[in-house]
């Protein structure tokens, strides 16, 4: 059966659309068929990460005014032969998405696809609330700031009210945590919030923790999603996170500073020599 997960936060900026794409990759490399669409009309860049771009001919919109059919429209990963991107358009208004167009598409890739990942646009506009409408799970996507966990912790709301599922009154859509570009170093002098911190505000189970890192930016610029690095620290945590998704028992790491018992062990041994 087909799982629709939506990839989604309150705050732009947070790694939603790096989260897609190496989720989208990751699910794809272990064997499932994935399409990935962008619901951002208007500032497309999923195709960017994924380096599509200029194989972009008909988008998302496109297929929903009938002006292309859903085949044309989606576009062969050149990585990974069981992964498919659907772009948003860059010329057309967010008014463009209709819940009716949308049940239809996500109706068509049911057929055969095994995962649909939707890479929401930030805030709570039309498109956000699109991307999440038939979701059967979520992973809110935060920085380890105050403005960012708490438009997280209203998407959360949102999540609960305005879905397919809750109006049907069916189970709710699965929630998972992901928390972007942390960095245990900061959070020891402050400058962050920790893990703790965020867990105790939005109290959604943990998928996983991705750290600050050059290989991010790096990829992006590239057109690789960067679960591709898989020797960055960034990529294996995508990879972790994944694993986790699919059931796997797989220990958290990144979360606590390299080398940080040698320093609590050194600062007791300099506090004894006192």
């Amino acid at each position: 059966m087909t799982k629709i997960i939506v990839i989604t936060s309150g705050k732009g900026g947070v790694g939603k659309t790096t989260t897609s794409a190496s989720f989208a990759v990751g699910l794809a490399k272990k064997g499932y068929k994935t399409a990935v669409i962008d619901f951002d009309i208007g500032l497309r860049n999923l195709d960017l990460i994924m380096g599509c771009e200029r194989r972009v001919v008909y988008d998302f919109v496109n297929v929903i005014r009938k002006e292309a059919n859903l085949n044309q429209a989606l576009i062969r990963d050149k990585h990974i032969k069981d992964l498919f991107i659907l772009p948003a358009s860059q010329t057309r208004d967010k008014e463009a998405l209709t819940i009716e167009g949308v049940g239809l598409i996500l109706a068509e890739l049911n057929k055969t696809f095994d995962y649909i990942v939707c890479d929401s646009p930030a805030g709570i506009e039309r498109g956000a609330q699109l991307a999440m409408y038939f979701a059967d799970s979520a992973i809110v996507v935060t920085n380890p700031e105050v403005s960012s966990v708490r438009d997280s912790d209203r998407m959360l709301g949102l999540l609960t009210s305005k879905t397919k599922r809750a109006e049907e009154g069916r189970d709710p859509i699965e929630e998972h945590l992901l928390l972007t570009r942390y960095s245990p170093k900061r959070v020891t002098r402050g400058e962050m919030l920790s893990l703790s911190d965020v867990n105790e505000i939005l109290a959604i189970p943990l998928l996983g923790v991705i750290p600050e890192s050059p290989a991010v930016l790096r990829a992006s610029n590239s057109g690789e999603p960067v679960i591709l690095a898989e020797e960055s620290d960034a990529g294996q945590a995508y990879a972790d996170a994944i694993g986790r998704f699919l059931g796997e028992e797989i220990p958290h790491r990144f979360i606590a500073e390299k080398n940080h018992w040698l320093k609590r062990l050194l600062r007791f041994k300099e506090k004894e020599a006192i």
